[in-house]
């Protein structure tokens, strides 16, 4: 009965939080990823954007993470930005490790005060993604992993708009 009710309010959750996410404006944040580098809102302005909040201790993150290469590629040369977010209780040490063994081929940030998951809605599940067109709105939010050919739909639609 216990984990009946758990998973209830865990739905319950996860519905408010897409319901609350869609549409909304996405948060003007700076990035420092981990080579150093700041990316400010200026540099991904005008883009469609995929934001992905995941940690090196999720399993389910490390299992879409080829996914999200993959989707990276493919829409890259468009007018796609991908920026992988770090959680802040993530170790930047594995962090580092994870990105430079996979060779990933999109910014890795690192969120180490959490102000760039508390700014997208306070973010706690990992993994969770948001997708941003490129007017600044975030018209997409999964909690946990995608549906990959429905978000490639999305992508290939919000690529298509101008701005």
């Amino acid at each position: 009965m216990f984990k009946k009710i758990l998973s209830l309010l865990s739905t319950l959750a996860v519905v408010s939080v897409l319901a609350a996410c869609g549409g909304d404006n996405a948060p003007q944040v700076s990035y420092v990823t981990i080579e150093g580098k700041t990316i400010a809102p200026a540099d991904y302005q005008g883009q469609v954007m995929l934001v992905n909040f995941w940690a090196t201790s999720c399993t389910t993150c490390v299992k879409e993470m080829p996914d999200i290469v993959d989707t990276y590629n493919k829409y890259k040369d468009q007018g796609f930005k991908t920026i992988a977010v770090a959680m802040s209780y993530d170790r930047p040490d594995y962090v580092v490790n994870f990105a430079e063994t996979r060779k990933l081929p999109f910014d890795v940030a690192l969120d180490v005060n959490g102000k760039i998951a508390k700014a997208f809605h306070d973010v706690k599940i990992t993994p969770t993604t948001y997708v941003i067109n490129r007017k600044g709105q975030i018209i997409k939010t999964y909690v946990g992993e995608p549906d990959f050919a429905a978000l490639h739909a999305l992508i290939e639609k919000s690529l298509a708009e101008k701005v």
